[in-house]
């Protein structure tokens, strides 16, 4: 990259939008000088220029919550970039994976795009924003025991489905675990993005992991 074909602002500083690497999705935006650029590129991770206290910080240096940069892309102005990045943890300082894990302000309503990382951010919503008469609320409340007990009864129906043939109710069932799972993961802190990763890792179509104990 050639940082002197960067335009900075009059303040030194270019606006930075981080970016999941596995998810495409957007984890916050933050603001680099030449400085923080260059140790960004020399260390491979995220060192930002903080505008509040008007010093250099590392992502992750008290949290551990390291961001692992695959990529830093300039716009076509060279007075933005995004930096594609694996995390180590949430990206947000509130504990969230992503700095914009809010309600939506406005949603289409003919909106048909559906990805499990959204639905993952509205369930983790309901998580750290409680609303009242919402189920995955009522979920995170009851804490571990419920939860786990919801995640063992949709098993128990998934297999009954499937030994029916049945696959609309399959479907159901299956789409049911899913969001239980979803619910646990949050529950635990664990992220899509992790569990991605954990299988890309595995090559897991054709290697077995566990060895099945012999009855």
């Amino acid at each position: 990259m050639d940082i002197d074909g960067l335009k900075f602002d009059r303040d030194g500083l270019i606006p930075v939008i981080v970016q999941d690497f596995n998810t495409k999705r957007v984890l916050t935006l933050a603001y680099m000088n030449r400085e923080s650029l260059e140790i960004s590129l020399k260390e491979k991770k995220t060192c930002f220029f903080s505008r509040s206290r008007q010093e250099l910080w590392r992502k992750g240096e008290t949290s551990g919550n390291y961001q692992h940069i695959v990529r830093i892309v300039p716009d076509c102005d060279n007075d933005a970039l995004v930096a594609e990045v694996l995390k180590d943890g949430p990206a947000c300082h509130l504990g969230s994976d992503s700095c914009f894990d809010k309600e939506p302000l406005y949603v289409a309503e003919n909106l048909t795009d559906f990805s499990l990382e959204d639905l993952y951010t509205l369930i983790n919503g309901r998580k750290t924003e409680k609303k009242e008469g919402s189920y995955t609320t009522y979920l995170f409340e009851k804490g571990d025991d419920k939860i786990l007990k919801k995640v063992g009864e949709e098993c128990t129906e998934v297999v009954i489905a499937a030994k029916n043939n049945d696959n609309a109710e399959l479907t159901f069932e299956i789409s049911d675990l899913c969001y239980h799972i979803l619910v646990l993961m949050a529950q635990k802190g664990l992220t899509i993005s992790q569990i991605k990763a954990e299988l890309a890792a595995r090559h897991v179509v054709d290697k077995k992991i566990k060895q099945e104990k012999m009855q």
